[in-house]
C-alpha cells in the first residue's frame, strides 16, 4: 500500500513543466529548492531568479519562500529550474491588461543605467530619460530605490520590450488639475501667481498649473515701454482674472487691477489750494490737460491759463511744457482735477509791479528837484 502511495506522489517532470517548491538554501550564485512530489532536488541558477541582473541570490529570494517554477532541464540528481520565466509569463498578461486599460501603477526604481531607469515588473521595464519627468533632469543617481508612478507606453512580448513613462502620469495629473482650475476660475478673482515668461506684448503668469497672459497694458497704471521694466521671470505677483476662455484655454489677467490706482488718496496727494508741478499733455479748445502724477491729469480751463484774454491755449502753452499749477478742486469719485496756471502768472505780475514802484518813486523825487530849480531861476 505504501509503495502504491509513493508511486502516486512521486512524479517524473519534463522540461517546461510548472512545479512548486520551497527554498531550503540560498547560496551566492544559486538557490536550492525542495520540489513537491519529486525525489530530486531543485536548483535555480542566479541568472534564472529575476529579469534583472542580480549580484547575489539572496537579493532575490530567502529561505522558506514558496515559489512557482518552470523546469528548464532534468538531470539525474536535480531539476534545473527558472523563477524568472514563470514570473515573466504572468507579468506579460498583467502588463497587457494595464496597457489596455491605461492603468497607473507604482514601482520601485531598481537601477539607473545609461539613458534611463530600470524597474522590475516580473519583466525588465525601461524608462527612457525623456519619459521620467516633464522637465529636464541632468542626474538620475538619486532615483535608485525611489518609487514612482508609471503608465505603459509600449509593450512587445516577442521582443521582450517594455517601455514605461512617469512623465505621462505627471502630465495627465497636470492636465486634470489644469481643467479643474479652468472650471473654477471666475472673472474678478484675485490670485497669487509666478511670472513664467516675458514677451514684447506682456507676461505669462502661472496661477497654479496653468498660465494666463498679463497684457502689457495691464501691467501698470503708468505707460511702460517693455514688460521687463516692471516684472521679472520668477517674480511672485498678485493678478486679477479679467476673462476665461475655457474652450481655447486662454486666461486674461491683470496686475494693474490689483495695484492702488493713480487716483487713490488723491485728496491727500493734491489737496485743494496746493501747488504742484506737471507736464502739459494735451491742448484742446477749452483748455489744457496737465499730468501732475503718473496716470493723473487735471484740466486747466482756458479761463485759468492766463490773466490776459486768450483765444486758444496754444497762445500760452505747448505740449510737453513743464508748468506749475494750483489745485482749484478735487473730485476723486469722478477722477477730476481742476487746475490753474493763472495763479502763478498773476504772482509774477505782482512781483513786477513791486519791483517798479521804487523807480516810480525815484521819478517823482526827480520832478520835485527840477521844480525846485525852476523856482530858483525865476527868483
Amino acid at each position: 500500500m505504501t509503495e502504491d502511495m509513493n508511486e502516486i506522489e512521486v512524479q517524473n517532470f519534463e522540461v517546461g513543466d510548472r512545479v512548486k517548491g520551497q527554498v531550503t538554501k540560498v547560496e551566492e550564485k544559486q538557490v536550492l529548492v525542495n520540489i513537491e512530489n519529486s525525489k530530486l532536488d531543485g536548483i535555480i541558477p542566479i541568472s534564472e531568479l529575476s529579469s534583472l541582473h542580480v549580484e547575489k541570490a539572496g537579493d532575490a529570494v530567502a529561505e522558506g519562500d514558496q515559489l512557482e517554477l518552470e523546469v528548464l532541464k532534468v538531470e539525474e540528481e536535480a531539476l534545473i529550474l527558472s523563477k524568472r520565466k514563470v514570473d515573466a509569463e504572468k507579468a506579460w498578461d498583467e502588463l497587457q491588461q494595464k496597457l489596455d486599460s491605461g492603468e497607473v501603477f507604482e514601482a520601485e526604481i531598481k537601477d539607473v543605467v545609461k539613458g534611463g531607469l530600470v524597474v522590475d515588473l516580473g519583466v525588465r521595464g525601461f524608462v527612457p530619460a525623456s519619459l521620467v519627468e516633464s522637465h529636464f533632469v541632468e542626474d538620475f543617481s538619486d532615483y535608485k530605490g525611489k518609487s514612482l508612478t508609471f503608465k505603459i507606453v509600449e509593450l512587445d512580448k516577442d521582443k521582450n520590450r517594455l517601455i514605461l513613462s512617469h512623465r505621462a502620469v505627471v502630465e495627465q495629473e497636470q492636465g486634470k488639475r489644469k481643467q479643474e482650475l479652468l472650471d473654477s476660475l471666475q472673472s474678478g478673482q484675485v490670485l497669487e501667481g509666478t511670472v513664467q515668461r516675458i514677451t514684447d506684448f506682456g507676461a505669462f503668469v502661472d496661477i497654479g498649473g496653468i498660465d494666463g497672459l498679463v497684457h502689457i497694458s495691464q501691467l501698470s497704471h503708468e505707460h511702460i515701454e517693455k514688460p521687463s521694466d516692471v516684472v521679472q521671470e520668477g517674480q511672485s505677483v498678485q493678478v486679477k482674472v479679467l476673462s476665461v476662455d475655457r474652450d481655447n484655454e486662454r486666461i486674461s489677467l491683470s496686475i494693474k487691477e490689483t495695484l492702488p490706482g493713480p487716483w487713490s488718496n488723491i485728496e491727500e496727494k493734491a489737496p485743494k489750494g496746493s501747488t504742484l508741478e506737471g507736464t502739459v499733455k494735451r491742448l484742446v479748445s477749452y483748455g489744457a490737460f496737465v499730468e501732475v502724477f503718473p496716470g493723473v491729469e487735471g484740466l486747466v480751463h482756458i479761463s485759468q491759463i492766463s490773466h490776459k484774454h486768450i483765444g486758444t491755449p496754444h497762445e500760452v502753452l505747448k505740449e510737453g511744457q513743464k508748468v506749475k499749477v494750483k489745485v482749484l478742486d478735487v473730485n476723486k469719485d469722478e477722477q477730476r482735477l481742476s487746475l490753474s496756471t493763472k495763479e502763478f502768472e498773476e504772482r509774477e505780475d505782482q512781483r513786477a509791479v513791486d519791483y517798479e514802484l521804487p523807480e516810480e518813486s525815484k521819478g517823482f523825487q526827480l520832478g520835485e528837484m527840477i521844480g525846485d530849480k525852476l523856482k530858483n531861476l525865476k527868483q
